[in-house]
């Protein structure tokens, strides 16, 4: 197989990804998901674990989040096999990686990966199969569904039950944002608030500890360090804080 998935946000992809590495992983062969941030990669690693959880599966992460000392035993588990799915970043694209019995490749948000990357990413599944996931497939991803090379599935309907969401544009209003943040919060929510310069960050942020006082702020920008940003990220993701600015 050589397909490519395309679908909105929240549309189901993931679903498909967690379904077809149970298919290859419960018959034995193992399964890479490629994904294009440390975040992503972080918050399959705990999905897959949870829907796997009870089945023997093994469900490693490799990523820079990890210690050298666990990605030593990592590589080591996907060499003897003793690991059935693993779930990384570019790293499953290294040269010291070794699968047992590799069965399926999954590249998540392929139009973030490079070509030279996704092309080291395909070598890895030569003898098995390839799932791609998208919402905005780059133009030659598309030409190579539209023409055949790859197949291609639209998931164009969204799950039962899932509430559209709502889009408001209005001037900014001190009064609306707060209460914005606070309905958020009441419902143990999380807010992004997205400003457009790193320069503008600072004092946005002096405004949202006059307006909120009782909301904490967690900040993080393409100007910080990448590990101070990995886990600013990593612990929002995780519950902490209820403001991401």
């Amino acid at each position: 197989m050589d397909r490519l998935v395309c679908g909105d946000v929240g549309f189901g992809k993931t679903e498909v990804a967690l379904r077809a590495a149970a298919a290859v992983a419960l018959s034995g062969r193992q399964v890479a998901v490629a994904a294009p941030t440390t975040v992503l990669a972080r918050q399959h690693v705990e999905t897959f674990k949870r829907r796997f959880s009870g089945t023997g599966i093994g469900v490693a992460h490799l990523s820079r989040l990890v210690t050298p000392a666990e990605a030593r035993a990592v590589k080591q588990g996907l060499e003897s096999g003793d690991i059935g799915i693993v779930i990384g970043t570019q790293a499953l694209a290294g040269k010291d990686i070794a699968f047992d019995r590799l069965g399926l490749v999954i590249i998540d948000e392929e139009q973030k990966f490079g070509a030279a990357l996704k092309a080291k990413l395909r070598a890895l599944c030569d003898e098995g199969h390839l799932l791609t996931l998208t919402a905005t497939p780059i133009p030659r991803t598309l030409q190579s569904a539209m023409i055949g090379v790859q197949d291609v599935s639209l998931i164009a309907s969204p799950p039962a039950r899932r509430r559209p969401i709502r889009t408001f544009l209005a001037p900014f209003d001190a009064a609306s944002l707060r209460t914005a943040l606070l309905r958020e919060k009441r419902r143990d929510g999380q807010s992004f608030i997205v400003a457009p310069r790193i320069v503008d960050i600072a004092p946005l942020a002096d405004k949202l500890a006059d307006l909120a006082p009782e909301l904490s702020v967690r900040v993080a920008h393409g100007g910080l360090p990448p590990d101070a940003a990995d886990a600013v990220m990593v612990g929002f993701a995780d519950g902490d804080g209820d403001v991401l600015l």
